[in-house]
């Protein structure tokens, strides 16, 4: 099984910067796309940043300028680099992850989803 596992969440300050990453690890063949999402209470989830396998990187209006998504290949690891953060960016980040694994000689594709990690941005 592909597992993620996620860090660097926390309270911080208006202004102020974290950065996430999340590390995949299993039977990995390939990771095709790498994406945060996140979820502000009473709110939907929505996409935050993704990042595909040649380093194109798409985001959210909301946070253009500010944060930045990036991956390490050697790593099966993504980071979001999150400045300048706001009030508005409090949520829980959910890491996304999909690629091609290896079962039993055959090769799948899968999609995995990280368990989350709390962001608070509050003075």
């Amino acid at each position: 099984q592909v597992q993620l596992v996620e860090s660097g969440g926390g309270l911080v300050q208006p202004g102020g910067s974290l950065r996430l990453s999340c590390a995949a690890s299993g039977p990995i063949l390939s990771i095709s796309n790498m994406g945060w999402n996140r979820q502000a209470p009473g709110k939907e989830r929505e996409l935050v940043a993704s990042i595909g396998p040649g380093d194109t990187a798409n985001y959210a209006d909301s946070v253009k300028g500010r944060f930045t998504i990036s991956r390490d290949n050697a790593k099966n690891t993504a980071y979001l680099q999150m400045n300048n953060l706001e009030p508005e960016d409090t949520a829980v980040y959910y890491c996304n992850v999909a690629g091609k694994r290896v079962a039993s000689l055959v090769v799948r594709p899968f999609e995995v989803w990280g368990q989350g990690t709390l962001v608070t941005v509050s003075s």
